[in-house]
């Protein structure tokens, strides 16, 4: 059986970027991006990288689906300059995010609850909680420009008020700018949610959201197997990085009571 190149002491920007069908230019960007630990040169000038960068390339390919290219850039670069904690501080807002976008779409679901048969026209009797653009905003957090995007988009339709021509958002209307708020918190476009909104308007039922929430259900559960994949590989990395920068050690045992 012939020897894998990864196994050799030297290995070219080709022997790294092959096996992912990456250019060489790639490698030698992610080098530069200190995604990769800086690589030796030959006495002529070409690059040369040892397992340890191969390793490195695995990890960051491990940490984007989970991640983003951002955040994983970010990791590996603190990984390599030695701040292991600023690493893992990445890795923990990542976590937090998703753990946030859960408690979105549990969010989302819950709302899609109150919603029946009905109650999906924008034309509900106005009581408590209508509203004008400046509350609704702030209750969202989003700047009151968002709300009139959206009316623009027809995903809320606010009435005028005949005497003063201000928006006023009736109950309907409050619960039509939290779903698109939540949605657009789960990644959506409004391009995409328009036609949701817009059948959940038309039937007077939830289907067209509930196969919208599937799907997003099942994007998070890839994104937090992402998040375990990529940190197993973070872990070997960090494991070869410390024999490689002593090599003479080895790791000891638990101490025992």
């Amino acid at each position: 059986m012939g020897e894998k190149p990864q196994s050799r002491a030297r290995l070219r920007p080709v022997d790294l970027a092959r096996p992912y069908g990456l250019s060489t230019q790639a490698v030698r960007n992610y080098e530069e991006a200190g995604i990769l630990p800086a690589a030796g040169r030959t006495e002529s000038g070409y690059r040369t990288y040892t397992p340890l960068h191969a390793r490195a390339l695995a990890t960051f390919l491990a940490l984007v689906p989970g991640h983003g290219h951002r955040t994983a850039t970010g990791i590996m670069r603190a990984v390599n300059r030695g701040a292991a904690d600023e690493a893992f501080l990445l890795v923990d807002e990542s976590h937090a995010q998703l753990l946030e976008d859960r408690r979105t779409l549990r969010a989302v679901e819950s709302a899609l609850r109150d919603l029946g048969p009905g109650a999906t026209g924008s034309e509900a009797p106005e009581g408590p909680a209508s509203t004008f653009i400046g509350p609704l905003a702030a209750r969202l957090s989003i700047r009151p420009a968002t709300l009139r995007t959206w009316e623009d988009a027809g995903l809320v339709r606010p009435r005028r008020d005949p005497l003063t021509g201000y928006r006023v958002y009736g109950e309907a209307d409050v619960r039509d700018a939290r779903l698109v708020h939540q949605l657009r918190r789960g990644g959506y476009l409004l391009e995409q949610i328009a036609p949701l909104i817009d059948q959940v308007r038309a039937a007077g039922g939830l289907a067209p959201l509930e196969a919208a929430l599937g799907d997003w259900r099942s994007r998070l559960s890839a994104r937090g197997r992402a998040l375990l994949s990529g940190a197993a590989e973070l872990e070997a990395y960090l494991v070869e990085r410390g024999a490689a920068a002593h090599p003479g050690e080895r790791a000891r045992p638990p101490a025992t009571a």
